[in-house]
């Protein structure tokens, strides 16, 4: 079973995330700020990390920077999750080593599906 990590600090957007994942098979984990998450992430060692960008404590792009640099989980896929939809925000990701970014709103029921699909497209590039 793949194990997902949500990081958002929308706790309704996290359920509902957890909701859609869960019920495609994936354990899913959940962080509420950017320190949080990378707490998480050194610990469990997610298949895959879904990032929002604007929360508390510590940003997503911060948060991606430190997991990308950080030996243990320089190999998770970052997956950018957020509202933010500007050509520099998208910059800045990448930047910071996400590896695909999915903006807000987006359909909760197909989650699993967007997820599966930027997996097997990693898998290819390698």
């Amino acid at each position: 079973m793949q194990k997902i990590l949500i990081v958002d600090d929308e706790p309704h957007i996290c359920r509902l995330l957890q909701f859609n994942l869960e019920r495609y098979g994936f354990e899913v984990l959940v962080g509420h700020n950017g320190k949080e998450g990378v707490k998480i992430a050194r610990k469990e060692k997610p298949d895959v990390i879904l990032l929002d960008i604007m929360m508390p404590k510590m940003n997503g792009i911060e948060a991606c920077a430190i997991l990308k640099t950080d030996l243990k989980t320089k190999h998770i896929p970052i997956f950018m999750l957020t509202a933010l939809s500007r050509v520099g925000d998208m910059e800045d990701a990448f930047e910071a080593g996400a590896d695909g970014y999915i903006a807000k709103p987006f359909p909760a029921t197909e989650i699993a599906q967007e997820v599966r699909w930027r997996l097997a497209k990693l898998a290819e590039k390698k």
